[in-house]
């Protein structure tokens, strides 16, 4: 009885082994996009996000000069940023979202009090966030 439920675990774990080695082999890989140099980006961001105001500016800066390079890497059409988001909007699973953190960060860039809450900042990450997995970043 034992050994019959040894033989099964061991079955069990040989096919998920097998079950991760394909989806690993037929992952979506996009040409040009080094995504473990993205991955690596991304998490330095969000590790920099805390609770603070100038912590959330700067993180939205760098996301979105991060959603930018992968744009550029995937080789969207488009001599601006907001040229080349246009050219994504098919690919984005939420185009307002990206639309709104962008803004958010051009408002950053361009408005000297602007003052942006840290959930707001949040927000915004997520939206880069889930652009650059649309974009095949992440």
């Amino acid at each position: 009885m034992n050994s019959v439920v040894i033989i099964m675990v061991i079955g069990i774990i040989i096919v998920g082994f097998i079950m991760l080695a394909v989806m690993a082999a037929t992952r979506k890989r996009v040409p040009g996009l080094d995504v473990e140099e993205f991955r690596c980006k991304w998490l330095k961001i969000e590790g920099s996000m805390i609770d603070d105001e100038a912590s959330g500016h700067l993180a939205i800066l760098n996301a979105d000069k991060l959603l930018d390079a992968a744009l550029k890497a995937r080789g969207l059409s488009g001599e601006t940023m907001g040229e080349r988001m246009k050219s994504a909007r098919t690919i984005f699973t939420n185009n307002n979202a990206v639309w709104a953190a962008h803004k958010l960060r051009n408002q950053i860039a361009h408005e000297p009090d602007v003052s942006i809450k840290p959930k707001t900042a949040r927000y915004a990450l997520k939206a880069f966030k889930k652009g650059l997995k649309d974009l095949g970043a992440l």
